[in-house]
């Protein structure tokens, strides 16, 4: 890489951090608020090559992992039957849709040639739906659904892609072969993911030290993929199965580990994705130039055919499967169909379909058609349906409000339940040292007020953090009170080191302390 094209790139990302910056501040989407400033762009910067094994070896394993350490193993097995129908089903269907339209509108293209674009076209992103979801408050089931969906359907829809781009490429396709390696890919891909979870979880469980472990974590992603996909078998399964082992057992590893990694991963998180988004739109000059042989109507009405075809497939499928599917379960009730408009609606594609596209094959017929109809689909799901994604649940007035009040509750009663078995142990380590003295009385009466100010708070939450005639509660009085008294501190150890009074080192020491106790105070 020479000077140039480095500086092009670092130009790029921190150019994408700064829109994610602004649509933060704004509370906007980011993945759409980037991938508009991408296409605006695009004309007036050097072409920034997509590198299809740099998303896909690079930025897809970690993005994986970390929404799969993030997710809920118990949430996901609920909902195992939807995240199935809609990673596998929904991928096939849509693939089979897409393929047998895209054949008709252009004949020139082989049936597989067709089929390949479906398979790069048929598995959505759930990224952007899931931020304007969570941000708008959409119920934490269809969200585990669209978070599911999106961890497993990339495993389909490769697996897909690599048969039939070979059947395109060698003239013929063998079904039983295409079936044989798809269940061959998910198999020995979960093998490896499990292989290699205990493996990590045990040592693990021999380190407790919170910087090793974090340095593993960012690797362990990487080591799935590679591990998988060099025996032919889906590195997605692998990442994600690693990712939600560990995650479910977080709770065994220390707690400097637990803080690191939040942290390690949320910057790790909005660093890629602002990368991944602005690349999306910043592929337009390279996807028109390599156009030829259409007129811009053809190639208008191609993908305006292909956009609606990808965005009605999936209403197809999901109304009829979700309401039969609902028969089979008569101790449930079914969903309510504005959560399955909603879902349906969520189907926007991202980076990682363009990646495929990119990697097809530069001397395959055609491949500059395919290339295009995959960037209109993945920038008009993003820009239609993700724009139109808040005012859809706002309209529908789907709400998690009930949900979020049911989580207070519980964690209210849970905070009760953890001080009396904290107050419990307290109580017996104190009798069985003998009879404190007047020091350690007070010691152990901050200890127990500690506990009982934790579960208060707990219990203000349930009435929105006020009290009655909409007064400050106690602890949000002492939260805001103490972290007046923490700047003041923290201002007076700066004066006391530019004084040449304290050492930077202890400096850094005592503001650490103070930081984690405002943390503290802002959970």
């Amino acid at each position: 890489m020479n000077t140039t094209m480095g500086l092009q790139l670092l130009l790029m990302a921190a150019g994408a951090v700064a829109v994610s910056a602004v649509a933060r501040r704004k509370g906007w989407p980011a993945p759409l608020l980037l991938v508009a400033a991408g296409l605006l762009v695009s004309p007036l910067v050097p072409g920034v090559p997509l590198d299809p094994d740099l998303v896909l070896y690079v930025f897809l394993p970690p993005l994986l992992y970390s929404a799969a350490l993030d997710s809920s193993y118990l949430r996901l097995r609920d909902v195992k039957r939807a995240v199935g129908l809609l990673s596998v089903g929904l991928v096939l269907f849509t693939t089979a849709v897409i393929g047998l339209v895209v054949h008709l509108l252009l004949p020139e293209l082989s049936l597989a040639a067709a089929f390949a674009l479906g398979a790069i076209i048929a598995p959505p992103d759930a990224v952007a739906a899931v931020a304007v979801g969570r941000r708008l408050g959409l119920p934490r089931r269809a969200l585990t659904i669209l978070i599911g969906e999106s961890l497993f359907n990339d495993a389909t829809a490769l697996t897909l892609y690599r048969v039939a781009i070979g059947a395109a490429v060698g003239g013929t396709v063998d079904l039983l072969e295409g079936v044989g390696e798809f269940l061959y890919s998910a198999v020995v891909g979960v093998a490896i993911g499990l292989a290699l979870a205990f493996l990590f979880a045990w040592v693990f469980r021999h380190t407790r030290d919170s910087l090793v472990e974090n340095t593993l974590m960012l690797l362990i992603p990487f080591a799935a993929y590679l591990a998988a996909e060099s025996v032919h078998a889906s590195g997605v399964i692998a990442v994600v199965i690693v990712g939600l082992y560990l995650g479910n057992q977080m709770h065994q590893r220390g707690f400097g580990t637990r803080l690191v990694s939040d942290a390690v991963w949320r910057v790790t998180d909005f660093f890629l994705e602002a990368i991944v988004f602005a690349l999306i739109g910043l592929q337009l000059v390279t996807v028109i130039k390599g156009i030829g042989g259409y007129s811009a109507w053809e190639v208008a009405l191609y993908a305006g055919v292909v956009f609606l075809v990808t965005v009605l497939a999936r209403f197809v499928w999901m109304f009829p499967v979700t309401y039969l599917t609902s028969l089979f379960r008569r101790n449930e009730p079914g969903p309510k169909p504005s959560h399955v408009v909603i879902i349906s609606w969520a189907g926007m594609r991202g980076v990682v379909s363009l990646a495929a596209a990119f990697a097809i094959p530069v001397d395959m017929p055609n491949r500059d058609i395919l290339l295009f109809l995959t960037f209109t689909t993945v920038i008009g799901t993003l820009l239609v349906q993700g724009t139109t994604f808040p005012m859809l649940i706002r309209r529908l007035r789907v709400s998690s409000e009930q949900e979020r009040y049911e989580d207070r509750l519980a964690e209210a009663s849970a905070q009760q339940a953890a001080l009396a078995a904290g107050v419990e142990v307290l109580d017996r380590l104190v009798e069985a040292e003998g009879e404190p003295d007047e020091i350690q009385k007070q010691v152990i009466d901050q200890l127990k007020e500690k506990s009982w100010q934790r579960s208060l708070t707990a219990w203000e939450r349930l009435g929105g953090g006020t009290a009655q005639g909409g007064a400050e509660t106690p602890s949000s009085l002492y939260r805001r009170l103490r972290r007046e008294m923490l700047q003041a501190q923290r201002e007076t150890f700066v004066r006391l080191r530019d004084e040449r009074r304290l050492d930077d080192e202890v400096l850094r020491e005592v503001m650490a302390e103070l930081d984690f106790e405002e943390a503290m105070l802002e959970r």
